[in-house]
């Protein structure tokens, strides 16, 4: 009886209709930025470290150069600028300046984003780059 009456006026039905959709609304709210933000664009520099210690540091050290240039400070660095380095003539040309984007391009396949480079390493998994980019990210203060 009480259903029948609601569905016998629009404007009730309206009514119902809003409320429920509010209602939905509002639960689902606290969970939308969890659902908007890519984890891996975030990164987490701890697990990064472990990962720049087991990948990164046979040729590359944080503070001197060893067959690779040194990686502290790359986040916001020119692309081939540290004069104590010999770089690649690619490199050296490239003109990238080292953020997010550009980091995870170089490490998903640097010879498709920057051809002819001296660098021989690839990092398949999307959140791996994005821990090591994360913590090369915050050894740089950026």
């Amino acid at each position: 009886m009480i259903i029948n009456s609601i569905f016998r006026a629009p404007e009730r039905c309206l009514v119902l209709a809003l409320t429920i959709f509010c209602f939905g609304i509002i639960a689902v709210l606290p969970y939308a930025s969890a659902i908007s933000a890519p984890q891996a664009a975030s990164g987490d520099p701890g697990h990064g470290q472990e990962l720049f210690q087991k990948r990164c540091t046979s040729c590359h050290n944080l503070d001197r150069e060893k067959e690779g240039p040194r990686l502290r400070g790359v986040f916001g660095r020119k692309s081939g600028s540290i004069a104590s380095f010999t770089y690649s003539e690619a490199l050296k040309t490239a003109n990238k300046t080292w953020d997010a984007d550009s980091l995870d391009k170089w490490l998903t396949d640097t010879d498709k984003f920057i051809p002819d480079n001296d660098m021989n390493l690839s990092l398949k998994k999307a959140d791996e780059r994005a821990d090591i980019i994360a913590y090369l990210k915050q050894l740089s203060n950026k």
